[in-house]
């Protein structure tokens, strides 16, 4: 199992896989929000903002009744939450992302890259701001928020550079973002997660504790999930300098027992924190893992 070669993000081949990703991104999109607010990534607080008029597909429960006797209108109560969405995109550029494995068309982080690039887009298209940040061992780039439309190119460029250190310090990143992110929002983490589950655990639990909607979108490859490889060969490790040469038949059921040890003691600290999380391989389509995962939103924020 060897990392396959990163090819830049924007190579044609991929900026072909990503300019399909935004019109299958615009479409649904537009199958789930039914106007220019009713977001997947909306909630609404205890603090009222203002007053917008009524769209059709906006919860009726939100509707100013008294505004609507005294000007025979319906206007739509909105929140402060709803009114000054930030999404930060938080992606994992660790050396660990770079795998690809030999049935894989991308590798996880060119998969993230490109999932982070759709969510961009989609989070503007609703006028609402997007912040990134890039981290391995520590943060290697943070691009502030906004909701200027030349601002997803800023991202794109971002993401286009992103490099990677040998090591990853998921946990303590988190730490340092939840008193970085100062203005309370939706922090996407996208991320194989391959870091030690204690330290991982706490630095999600600062985010949550500073008040913030936290969704985890955990990649892994088909290969790391499924464990496919049969014959020997050599195992070369991508965070760490160790090359191992083993009989992976004789491996298998003690690594597949390892790797869903780790996936669900991360999928049970994000439901005791009530952080959403979701589970994403690198070969399944785009477009099935954002109309799942906005679905889902949708589903939560409704």
């Amino acid at each position: 199992m060897t990392a396959a070669n990163l090819h830049p993000f924007f190579a044609p081949q991929t900026l072909a896989k990503l300019h399909g990703l935004q019109l299958r991104a615009r479409r649904i999109v537009e199958g789930y929000v039914a106007g220019l607010h009713r977001s997947p990534f909306h909630g609404h607080s205890i603090e009222f903002a203002e007053h917008r008029e009524y769209a059709p597909g906006d919860d009726l429960r939100y509707v100013d009744w008294k505004v609507f006797a005294r000007t025979d209108k319906y206007y739509v109560k909105q929140y402060e939450d709803e009114t000054n969405l930030i999404c930060y995109l938080v992606v994992d550029v660790s050396a660990s992302m770079q795998y690809r494995g030999p049935q894989s068309p991308l590798s996880k982080l060119e998969y993230a890259q490109c999932v982070a690039a759709a969510l961009a887009w989609l989070v503007l298209q609703q006028q609402d701001a997007i912040s990134l940040v890039t981290f391995d061992d520590q943060i290697r780039a943070h691009v502030p928020p906004s909701s200027s439309a030349p601002h997803l190119k800023h991202v794109l460029q971002v993401l286009e550079t992103s490099g990677s250190a040998p090591a990853t310090r998921a946990g303590q990143v988190f730490h340092e973002l939840a008193g970085t992110f100062s203005k309370r929002g939706v922090v996407v983490l996208i991320s194989d997660l391959f870091d030690d589950i204690n330290t991982l655990a706490a630095g999600l639990k600062h985010l949550r504790h500073q008040r913030h909607d936290v969704v985890v979108l955990q990649i892994l490859d088909a290969a790391e999930v499924d464990f496919p490889f049969r014959r020997p060969m050599r195992f070369r490790g991508l965070e760490q300098s160790q090359n191992i040469v083993a009989d992976p038949v004789a491996l298998r059921r003690t690594y597949l027992a390892e790797l869903q040890r780790h996936v669900d003691a991360v999928q049970h600290f994000c439901r005791e924190s009530e952080i959403d999380y979701r589970l994403t391989r690198t070969d399944q389509p785009f477009d099935v893992t954002l109309s799942s995962f906005l679905s889902s939103r949708m589903n939560r924020v409704r």
